[in-house]
């Protein structure tokens, strides 16, 4: 266990000169006797020796070799079409900025092939229908499916699906293939009523709440144990998201997430850096009483404080974060590529289509650059191994570089962990 005078020492070790730092310790503890200080100076020392403390990364050169090189993912833009019109949508309605439309069956299928040809030795391969409103091509996801487990058949290859929906389409036939079929399943919903219903609006003006919260539940009930997510976002119009995020816990879902809204900047809800302070009391607020609800048998997960210090993700995972770009790429209704689906729309970031593969090499180097290492901040951020260098949609939205920094989307991260640490700690 590392008490205070060590952390304290460790802290200055290698930054300040040793008898300056015996002073400043006497200092801060005057009962300290020379013997207790030698020791722990000692035991330093020799954790130093023995590459236990302020050890070489030796990371930053097998970046290259660690990271891989073929696909492991697709996301499935099956829905450039909307039957919703969210206030804060990051895809304008749905529509990426251009025309609404469907994906076909055959660019579907081809999106498959493609996988398959560019995934190597990969044995579990994901894939995401996304949209726009995924359900208003029901038809053709299914479809999709069906071809992608034929391919199973003679490939090697596992295909686990995601399906992410606003919720106003689901009947029982898409909760009985859903909950066949999809491996996870993401569901959208903002918390309270009022919340929910001021931004997740239908066209003629009325909200979502309820018509979607029955068929959630109705969904979610017959779907046993497979995993799903309740997935809200936060803006500034709701700064109390714990309210929120407990409100949809009270409902009885049980798997909750809550994402900071996705928005340019001059963006009316999006998050600014002076509401940092409020937004971290929220995560504080969440995890007391997570931890107080799981006393009393009432508990719940919260996606963003799922922290597994005894193993957690393979350094690959750590280092390379999300794979954006190189193991990961957006697929839109007509088949064009993208390094993700925050991407699509933005010309600048057309990378290839599945018919003719990944055409702009140049752009998917600049990718693969993306990870912990980008930056010299996230090279002495503590969070690091945890964030993976973040969200290279969001630090392009905030800097104009996908290796640029989005510095209130790294205080939120640094403030999550640090509640999920806490609720460790707590537990333990």
């Amino acid at each position: 266990m590392l008490d205070d005078l060590a952390f304290d020492l460790i802290s200055m070790y290698e930054l300040v000169p040793q008898d300056k730092m015996i002073r400043r310790i006497k200092r801060k503890y005057p009962d300290i006797t020379d013997a207790e200080l030698t020791d722990t100076i000692a035991d330093i020392e020799e954790l130093r020796k023995n590459g236990k403390l302020f050890s070489e990364d030796t990371y930053v050169e097998a970046t290259g070799v660690l990271r891989e090189k073929s696909l492991k993912a697709l996301c499935l833009n099956v829905s450039h079409a909307c039957n919703m019109s969210c206030s804060y949508c990051f895809a304008g309605n749905g529509k990426y900025g251009g025309e609404g439309e469907l994906m076909s069956l055959e660019t579907g299928k081809r999106a498959i092939d493609f996988l398959v040809e560019n995934s190597g030795g990969r044995k579990n391969l994901d894939l995401d229908f996304f949209g726009g409103e995924p359900l208003l091509n029901w038809s053709v996801v299914k479809d999709i499916v069906r071809y992608a487990r034929e391919i199973e058949q003679g490939s090697g290859k596992r295909f686990r699906f995601t399906l992410t929906t606003n919720g106003l389409l689901i009947d029982d036939e898409v909760i009985e293939f859903t909950n066949k079929e999809m491996r996870n399943v993401v569901l959208s919903l903002d918390g309270r009523q009022e919340i929910n219903d001021a931004a997740r609006k239908m066209f003629d003006g009325a909200g979502s709440y309820s018509s979607v919260v029955p068929k959630f539940k109705k969904l979610v009930m017959a779907r046993g144990e497979r995993e799903y997510y309740i997935r809200g976002t936060f803006t500034r119009a709701n700064l109390d998201f714990a309210e929120d995020i407990l409100h949809v816990a009270d409902l009885g879902f049980k798997r909750l997430s809550m994402e900071p809204v996705v928005a340019k900047p001059g963006d009316p809800h999006g998050l600014k850096i002076d509401d940092l302070s409020a937004i971290s009391r929220q995560y504080e607020i969440l995890a007391t009483e997570m931890l107080r609800r799981e006393k009393e048998g009432r508990g719940f997960i919260f996606y963003h404080y799922m922290l597994d210090l005894e193993r957690g993700p393979c350094i690959h995972k750590r280092l390379s974060g999300c794979g954006v770009g190189k193991e990961y790429l957006a697929v839109t209704p007509r088949g064009e590529l993208y390094p993700c689906h925050q991407f699509v729309g933005d010309g600048r970031f057309l990378i290839g289509d599945v018919w003719q593969g990944v055409k702009n090499e140049k752009l998917r180097r600049e990718f693969e650059t993306c990870g912990i290492y980008a930056c010299a901040e996230c090279r002495e951020c503590w969070a690091r191994m945890y964030c993976s260098g973040g969200c290279a949609a969001n630090a392009y939205n905030a800097s104009g570089s996908i290796n640029g920094v989005y510095e209130l989307g790294c205080e939120m991260f640094k403030k999550r962990m640090e509640c999920a640490i806490m609720m460790k700690v707590a537990k333990y």
